[in-house]
């Protein structure tokens, strides 16, 4: 059955590049993009309209919303932001492999591959490509992790390489690599400028919750107060996810 596109308030805007006219026999791969930035959406759209073999079915500003065109469009591949506006990108990835365990799923991030390609393969994702390698190497990526795959570049494959090799963190790890899949959220989040309340509410905990969380964090980075996570946050955050 060929999907439907989603018809809802996420409908996706059709790129003004006219689509690769499809080649005699040949079946389109459809793909859902989950970003909230629309600029990011209409250029990734555009990028593959040009292609004859693949097809934007839907676009999702959101996790909820993404779960509710996965539903109805059934796409073969989504691809998912991990900084979702009101939402987790890694929780939306959990869900999906959870739920609908045939979609397939590429991580499009500005995050740092070394701290977060890793946990989003674990978290059920089949690749992970960053924003500045927009381009062919989307493309590469999409149809490797259609042909059943997984896709991660040279410099990820040498790092699991390593760890294999050598059965433990590396030393390029970084402090980070000690916090948990949540914590790291918290962490992120903290870095953008949000409140301890407005984290709660887009991670769906309480507010004790969120602040056992920085105490583990604090205490795992060594920071000495509240104000000193907030710092190094916002600095991490600053620097595109990097120190």
């Amino acid at each position: 059955m060929t999907p439907q596109p989603w018809t809802g308030p996420e409908r996706r805007r059709v790129p003004r590049q006219t689509p690769a006219p499809r080649a005699p026999g040949l079946a389109r791969s459809t793909i859902l993009i989950v970003d909230d930035h629309p600029m990011l959406r209409r250029g990734l759209g555009a990028l593959l309209a040009g292609e004859a073999d693949l097809e934007v079915c839907a676009e999702a500003a959101s996790a909820l919303a993404a779960l509710r065109v996965i539903a109805q469009a059934e796409p073969d591949l989504a691809i998912v932001d991990l900084g979702l506006d009101g939402s987790d990108g890694m929780d939306l990835i959990k869900t999906i492999r959870s739920r609908h365990p045939r979609v397939r799923m590429i991580v499009l991030s500005m995050h740092d591959e070394a701290l977060y390609a890793e946990r989003v393969l674990r978290a059920g994702a089949h690749g992970y490509v960053t924003k500045q390698q927009m381009g062919d190497t989307v493309l590469a990526a999409i149809r490797r992790v259609l042909a059943g795959e997984r896709y991660m570049s040279a410099a990820l494959g040498a790092r699991f390489a390593e760890r294999f090799i050598g059965g433990a963190a590396t030393a390029s790890d970084g402090p980070l690599a000690a916090l948990t899949d949540r914590e790291l959220s918290v962490f992120r989040l903290i870095g953008q400028g949000q409140t301890t309340r407005h984290i709660a509410l887009t991670l769906h905990v309480s507010i004790k919750t969120i602040e056992a969380h920085r105490e583990h964090i604090k205490h795992k980075l060594a920071l000495d107060s509240g104000v000193a996570l907030t710092r190094y946050a916002t600095l991490w955050a600053g620097g595109g996810g990097t120190l």
